[in-house]
């Protein structure tokens, strides 16, 4: 059965999947870029193509989102999946996104906007106005005009993408992560995280503790950006002239507290209400 790992863009769902991924795919717990796929994202021009749908037609894709999702849950029987997405949890064109059939829960994980704004502006090759834009209104990623030929993902707004998968919460299958936590905390949340994944598969935790400090001293960030300089980072964009953006790039030292006055003050009159219950602003 699925878990979804769903965020915002930009939000922490890297450092998340290589922890997991390192601590579930590995034999001891060291990890490196190859362990990810075993992650894979969703939606995924692969794997659609894989059980012959038309991926050149979008709403063809949106229509078999839950027809695919039964397929992975059939191929891993009783095993856990976990798919990485930064897709909202809406409808789309009255076909849904997920379901309870196919789903045992979701781990979300949120990230200061203020800081989302900077990394995404690096990451996309933008200005900090236009990833102000992009992080306020209903967009979608990927499509056919996307050089790195990525499916299209509907991912809605910073706000409506957080607020979506709280419908999860509803029926308590939902953990709210923080990016800052597993950066600043990364033992106690990746152990909050590992027992609610047992929770949701109804099995008893028993941590491997080797295993465990070995995922926490591989995952930092300046081994994670080691690793993109000894060898390149695999999801990291291309662009049109053919080079890579650096990911790794900022890390604690995007703290959000250097933008712009008038951008600041945007992002935090409009997105008011989810940074104060984030704690991001005081209320």
């Amino acid at each position: 059965m699925i878990i979804w790992l769903a965020s915002y863009p930009k939000s922490g769902n890297t450092l998340l999947r290589s922890m997991l991924s390192a601590y579930f795919y590995s034999k001891d717990g060291n990890f490196n870029f190859d362990l990810l796929k075993n992650i894979k994202k969703f939606p995924d021009f692969g794997v659609f193509k894989n059980l012959g749908i038309n991926i050149s037609n979008e709403i063809e894709v949106i229509k078999k989102y839950i027809f695919v999702q039964e397929e992975i849950n059939k191929r891993d029987g009783n095993s856990i999946r976990f798919l990485k997405t930064h897709g909202a949890l809406n409808d789309i064109n009255g076909y849904r996104f997920t379901d309870l059939r196919n789903s045992l829960g979701a781990i979300y994980i949120v990230r200061d906007p203020r800081k989302v704004i900077l990394s995404y502006a690096n990451h996309s090759e933008i200005s900090i106005d236009e990833s102000l834009k992009r992080v306020l209104e209903m967009r979608t990623i990927g499509g056919k005009n996307d050089f790195q030929n990525q499916s299209v993902t509907h991912v809605g707004s910073w706000s409506s993408n957080y607020n979506s998968w709280k419908e999860f919460k509803k029926v308590d299958r939902y953990l709210l992560i923080k990016y800052e936590d597993l950066v600043t905390k990364p033992d106690e949340t990746f152990l909050l995280v590992l027992d609610f994944i047992h929770k949701l598969s109804k099995t008893k935790l028993t941590v491997d503790k080797t295993k465990f400090d070995k995922v926490l001293e591989t995952t930092t960030f300046e081994n994670l950006q080691d690793l993109e300089k000894k060898n390149s980072f695999p999801e990291a964009i291309k662009t049109s002239d053919g080079k890579y953006t650096t990911f790794f790039k900022y890390g604690k030292k995007n703290t959000g507290k250097n933008l712009p006055t008038n951008i600041k003050m945007k992002l935090e009159n409009t997105l008011n209400s989810e940074m104060k219950e984030l704690g991001y602003l005081q209320s």
